[in-house]
């Protein structure tokens, strides 16, 4: 089976380093893959993406050097099944708040006897390989996210649910329901117990965790923080944040 770069990155003891896709365009896709990363993850939640979208941009993503993912819209069997079918070799999925839900994403993912998955891999048998059903259960990557109070509370049973990788925080739903508004404060200190607990629930399992960041400063300070898993900021926030930059050396 083809391998997952982000296995490798972990392997080896680094941080993996992902894309994220809010265009929901496969030219972008490729662009993204293209860049360096180690993974490109296609945003179904919150991106101007469906599944139809979703298809030629795992496409686009394979014939890249990057490995593909997927932030699922919910923790919904049908749609977790469908990603993975289409080709993703990692699945993000939102709003976990406890282990019992954690548990039900990690069976929609995970073949038997592992989980319930349905078998019929059809591009992912493309993409991974002959022996996909043998190894995908071992290949595929699943991070529950936490971003909520419930889920936050619930972290350390989160991440000791078997066959969860780990975790991704949310850092805008989590500053809201902290109450601290989508823009967060790096420093404050609630802010920082927060991530810190997190942190801490996942290497005390020897899970990993990862969060969305802004730009690639704050991703190396996660990283050095030991955050294994993040991300430098979407294709949207980039290209808006180049554009804004060109406009002022243009005005001068």
């Amino acid at each position: 089976m083809r391998p997952n770069n982000v296995r490798t990155c972990w392997a080896d003891n680094q941080p993996a380093v992902s894309g994220w896709l809010s265009i929901g365009d496969s030219y972008s896709a490729e662009i993204v893959g293209h860049s360096g990363v180690d993974c490109v993850t296609i945003d179904l939640q919150h991106a101007m993406s469906d599944i139809s979208d979703m298809i030629p941009m795992l496409q686009a993503i394979s014939a890249t050097p990057a490995t593909p993912f997927v932030r699922v819209p919910s923790n919904d069997p049908a749609t977790i099944m469908k990603a993975l079918d289409a080709g993703s070799y990692g699945l993000i999925c939102p709003l976990i708040n406890s282990a019992e839900e954690a548990h039900a994403f990690v069976s929609a993912s995970s073949y038997p006897p592992l989980g319930t998955r349905s078998f019929g891999p059809a591009r992912g048998l493309f993409y991974g390989g002959p022996d996909y059903a043998a190894y995908a259960n071992d290949t595929l990557i699943r991070l529950a996210m936490i971003e909520t109070l419930e889920g936050l509370a619930a972290v350390e049973d989160i991440c000791a649910v078997e066959g969860l990788d780990g975790i991704f925080i949310g850092p805008g739903d989590l500053g809201l329901n902290l109450g601290k508004g989508a823009d967060l404060d790096p420093n404050d200190p609630e802010v920082c117990k927060a991530f810190d607990r997190c942190l801490s629930a996942a290497k005390a399992v020897s899970k990993h965790a990862g969060l969305f960041c802004p730009n690639g400063a704050v991703a190396r300070k996660r990283a050095d923080q030991g955050f294994d898993f993040v991300v430098l900021g979407s294709d949207a926030i980039l290209l808006k944040a180049a554009l804004a930059s060109e406009l002022s050396e243009f005005s001068g």
